[in-house]
């Protein structure tokens, strides 16, 4: 049975003097006519104000292990009750979710939950956290908002995983209900966001400034590796050594490998030794935490101390082996704090994927 579309009020617009009204939640700023839709699809003009038509509507419901996000310093091992909807208010190429992001039937074959039903169920699972995913959460922003409130009322934390392209009163309203971000800066050029995201990249590094210096969200971030596109050893050095210097050695980097799809079909796949390559170029910049993903790579996977290079967690894909922290989050070799929001113990979910049924109301 498929969910039926909603109309929910949409925050982050305003009216224009010719009748049209402006979408303000990202860089975009969609001018839409009566029963037009924004870029992102799921945002519309309805009698003279914006909706938005997914609402209470999900793609889908997983628990994954948090490193999946990816977020190697958020509580490692805990597991994470993950959703989208539909839509993007980008047109990546190469994205790896185009069933979801890119197909405007999914917004007819939804699950319906609730707010409140989602942070049951992620509480009724044990879930330490939620994640906004699979799509980019900035578009449904009035949902994921609500459902944050929901899940910090049990004790439950957020995770967004968005490109960061947002700004303004959605952009601080948004992260205020985030505990945790892994934002995708898709690379280090204009050229290659214009060709290959139909976007920017300075409102993506403005958002990334901003995450790190002006609000408590712990942030990491990740980088898709294409081949002969963004992972020329030029870029990635001007990649780590920006954010070594505007955002601070501890913020992790993830370097990931692409996998030939969508409009990039034909394309190659990223080899190993590029995502290293890429690794060693941040760390050789100064970054703290630098990771391959993607890939299967034990030593890409672990986090080692900065200050005396102990192997501190230990990965196996997404299965942690070894966990050396204190139970104040330091080195057990040398004391040195790591970044990051770490328990006692590590979790043990290791490299499960849970599909998960929600009902509109309950888990």
């Amino acid at each position: 049975m498929t969910a039926p579309e909603t109309r929910h009020p949409a925050r982050y617009w305003h009216r224009l003097d010719d009748g049209r009204i402006e979408c303000d939640l990202c860089p975009r700023t969609c001018r839409l006519h009566e029963g037009q839709r924004a870029a992102c699809f799921v945002r519309q003009m309805d009698r003279g104000e914006m909706v938005l038509t997914t609402w209470g509507r999900s793609s889908g419901f997983c628990i994954d292990p948090i490193e999946k996000k990816p977020l190697n310093h958020f509580h490692p091992g805990s597991k994470v009750l993950s959703f989208g909807t539909a839509g993007c208010n980008l047109a990546c190429k190469f994205c790896q979710n185009w069933d979801i992001s890119k197909s405007r039937d999914m917004d007819r074959l939804m699950d319906t939950a609730t707010p409140d039903a989602i942070a049951s169920a992620a509480a009724h699972h044990d879930c330490r956290s939620v994640a906004f995913t699979y799509n980019d959460p900035v578009i449904f922003a009035e949902y994921a908002i609500d459902t944050a409130d929901a899940c910090h009322q049990r004790g439950i934390k957020t995770v967004a995983v968005t490109a960061g392209y947002i700004h303004g009163q959605g952009r601080d309203d948004f992260f205020r209900h985030v505990d945790a971000a892994n934002v995708d800066l898709k690379a280090f050029s204009e050229a290659f966001y214009f060709k290959l995201t139909g976007a920017h990249l300075a409102p993506v590094l403005d958002t990334l400034y901003w995450l790190r210096h002006e609000t408590k969200v712990w942030l990491e971030i990740t980088t898709l590796l294409i081949p002969g596109e963004n992972d020329s050893d030029d870029e990635l050095r001007a990649l780590s050594d920006w954010v070594v210097r505007e955002l601070g050695p501890d913020v992790p980097l993830h370097f990931t490998a692409f996998h030939p799809d969508y409009k990039l079909d034909r394309h190659p796949a990223t080899p190993l030794a590029t995502v290293r390559r890429a690794r060693q170029i941040a760390m050789d910049a100064g970054a703290h935490y630098v990771y391959t993903g993607n890939v299967r790579d034990t030593e890409g996977s672990t986090t080692l101390c900065p200050a005396c290079h102990t192997a501190l967690i230990v990965r196996d894909g997404y299965q942690i082996m070894h966990y050396a922290l204190t139970p104040e989050g330091h080195c057990s070799n040398c004391g040195h704090a790591i970044a990051g929001h770490f328990d006692r113990h590590a979790g043990d979910f290791g490299n499960r994927r849970i599909p998960v049924r929600i009902s509109a109301h309950a888990p």
